[in-house]
């Protein structure tokens, strides 16, 4: 056994290295030193079925160290989940299945996106969390339908980002025993040993976030990397690190050790060089040999009765627990049980309110709505009025609590929630003031690479912040956030926008939605409501066909542009009104629905926003205007700071005019 096992492992090896000696591009170091601690997790640990790789009863298995791709492709051919041989000598090529960092969606069995190093780890803290929370709600006695593993297999560059130490400090604080992370630890980096930026102990830091520290010395053997892991699986209590001393491209004489194995092709000659070093007399290239292909073939039977039986007691869970079970399937297959279009307590409000607290109102509703619905703050919970009344605090004494104290830790929790989506079942939000977007953009951009139905709580969202000054002011983050593809930001101007931006979040959503909401009090207009889910609407209309003017604004800068139109009445200029909550929903609309809001014809546009410009010139064209702020903000109270900067009624009126000469 312990020979065909070794064989598999060279086998990962050399595809991974052909992979990038074929491509001319690629990471061959880390595939080549880890092999091992690959396959001792896939083959000996990992509960999984490459027949059904979207099986809700597998282990989660997340590549942290992405750049390792061709290792993780390897191991999805040799396992059986439909990557040909053909997707691994199109490595990094255009069209291929097997691009240069693993992308959720479009390879099969990979879990989540990873590159960007130390999301992963928290990714995999929110599968763990997910997991446990999921198993609170579902599992009955002898029925542990919900019963999984996280793997988290990191190198050196992972647990130097400050996401992974965020995300490992939370996930000790809530004792996520079934997070298994394997460190990589072959202290080398591109730039050379780690020795010049990292020589903590690492073990003692893992140690005191309060995880299981396991070591590994002789990272080529499966048998006791294999015998670690059993180790931290029999650690109930605390998640448990693994840390595994390997050497970066293992087998190449020439590189092996050094940085540069790390990012280049080892080259044909220290191919040839590697091959013959590991014993490997196959004379074709990517070859996988016959006594692989059928101890694999085996395997996969293996793992795939481990479904078999897990159906087997689904059935009998369905039949002793028929409500429970209905449930579950409706968790997961991302259904609401109402029609939130159409659910009028969500969108029933009678006074004017700032519209974080709108959001808040609107959250404790869902909430009895979507017993799946969880989420949380980083630590601003009572500002972001994201606390869901009587729901429990998600923690290591109870794991079905809806409410998640994340801590200051904004990145990592942006990172967990994409985790937690992933898992599957749960609709997720995270929250914080929007200026501290800044510390998630990292995490929101994968959110929105993959598509994942995040939802983003962003509250204080404009100079309105007022005396925090302007390190709290947000400027450019809104056109920062609506530059990022797939992402829809909603920058409601009253309680019912704020509800359309809710449940367009919930339910119509194909990627993750930033809520950008007011810390002040907003007017609440009889004019909107549903038609925000179109994301630019007329809110007040002019009394003539063709308006002489169109005035655009979103959030609190709607009430300027109301009450101006007013004040252009009186001065003969008849003004359209138009609210635009959302670009990218309004780019959704068609071409007749956009040209009966902004038609072409009216050229004279003025558009009003407590932000960057940026952005707006689409809309408002040649010749119009735009009422923002380009520069930061003071501190000072926030009816001073709308009036020194512009924000006034009789400033939009003026500009309006111009316009119009």
């Amino acid at each position: 056994m312990e020979n065909i096992e070794n064989l598999v492992v060279n086998n990962i090896r050399i595809l991974s290295a052909e992979m990038v000696q074929k491509a001319n591009s690629g990471h061959p170091g880390f595939p080549m030193g880890a092999a091992p601690e690959a396959f001792a997790i896939w083959a000996k640990n990992m509960k999984h079925n490459p027949k059904d790789p979207k099986w809700i009863g597998r282990d989660r298995f997340v590549l942290s160290a992405g750049h390792a791709s061709a290792m993780l492709y390897s191991l999805l051919h040799l396992f059986g989940y439909g990557l040909s041989m053909d997707d691994l000598k199109n490595f990094r090529q255009w069209g291929s299945k097997t691009p240069g960092h693993p992308e959720y969606g479009h390879t099969i069995g990979v879990e989540t996106t990873t590159g960007p190093l130390g999301q992963g780890v928290a990714n995999g803290v929110g599968m763990a969390m997910a997991e446990q929370f999921m198993a609170s709600k579902f599992n009955r006695p002898g029925f542990n339908i919900i019963d999984n593993y996280t793997y988290v297999l990191t190198g050196d560059g992972c647990l130097m980002e400050g996401v992974a130490l965020e995300a490992i400090s939370l996930a000790g604080q809530l004792g996520l025993g079934k997070l298994i992370l394997v460190y990589d630890c072959n202290n080398i980096t591109i730039e050379g040993s780690t020795d010049i930026a990292f020589t903590e102990d690492v073990a003692k830091k893992f140690e005191a976030c309060g995880w299981q520290a396991l070591k590994v010395e002789e990272g080529t053997s499966v048998d006791k990397i294999d015998s670690a892991i059993k180790k931290a699986k029999e650690e109930k209590n605390k998640p448990s690190a693994i840390i595994v001393k390997t050497q970066i491209g293992y087998g190449c004489p020439e590189k092996q050790g050094k940085a540069a194995a790390h990012g280049a092709p080892l080259g044909e000659e220290n191919l040839k060089a590697t091959k013959k070093f590991l014993g490997w007399d196959y004379k074709e290239d990517f070859y996988v040999p016959d006594e692989v292909k059928q101890f694999m073939n085996e395997k996969i039977e293996e793992l795939a009765s481990k479904e078999d039986e897990w159906k087997k007691l689904k059935k009998d869970y369905d039949a002793k627990y028929p409500e429970l079970s209905k449930e579950l399937d409706n968790w997961l297959s991302g259904k609401l049980p109402v029609d939130l279009d159409t659910e009028k307590e969500i969108w029933d409000f009678d006074k004017p309110m700032a519209t974080r607290a709108a959001s808040g109102k609107i959250l404790n509703k869902l909430d009895k709505i979507m017993p799946n619905l969880i989420g949380g703050s980083a630590d601003l919970a009572p500002s972001n009025k994201t606390y869901m009344d009587g729901e429990g605090d998600f923690s290591k004494e109870n794991r079905s609590g809806r409410n998640i104290h994340f801590g200051i830790r904004e990145h990592a929790m942006a990172s967990i929630g994409n985790g937690m989506v992933l898992y599957g079942g749960l609709k997720v939000f995270v929250a914080t003031f929007f200026v501290f977007s800044d510390y998630m953009k990292g995490a929101m951009r994968l959110s929105a690479l993959m598509k994942l139905p995040l939802v983003y709580v962003l509250t204080h969202d404009s100079i309105g912040v007022g005396e925090d000054g302007p390190t709290h002011e947000p400027i450019e983050q809104l056109a920062a956030v609506r530059s990022m593809p797939n992402m829809t930001v909603f920058r409601p101007a009253d309680s019912k926008e704020t509800a359309a931006a809710w449940d367009y979040a919930l339910t119509k959503a194909d990627g993750p939605t930033c809520l950008v909401l007011s810390r002040q009090n907003l007017p609440l207009y009889k004019e909107t409501g549903i038609g925000a889910l179109k994301g630019g609407y007329i809110l007040k209309d002019s009394k003539k066909s063709t308006p002489d003017i169109i005035l655009m604004a979103t959030g609190s800068e709607v009430e300027l542009i109301y009450k101006a139109a007013e004040e252009l009445d009186k001065k003969g200029v008849d003004a359209r009104v138009v609210s635009m909550p959302s670009f990218e929903v309004f780019e959704k609309q068609d071409e007749a629905y956009k040209e009966s809001v902004l038609p072409k014809s009216v050229r004279k546009r003025l558009a009003v926003e407590a932000g960057s410009s940026f952005g707006w010139y689409k809309y408002v064209g040649l010749d119009g205007d735009i009422v923002s702020i380009d520069h930061f903000g003071a501190s000072s109270p926030a009816a001073t700071l709308f009036k020194e900067f512009g924000f006034t009624v009789e400033n939009v009126v003026d500009k309006a005019l111009k316009i119009l000469k």
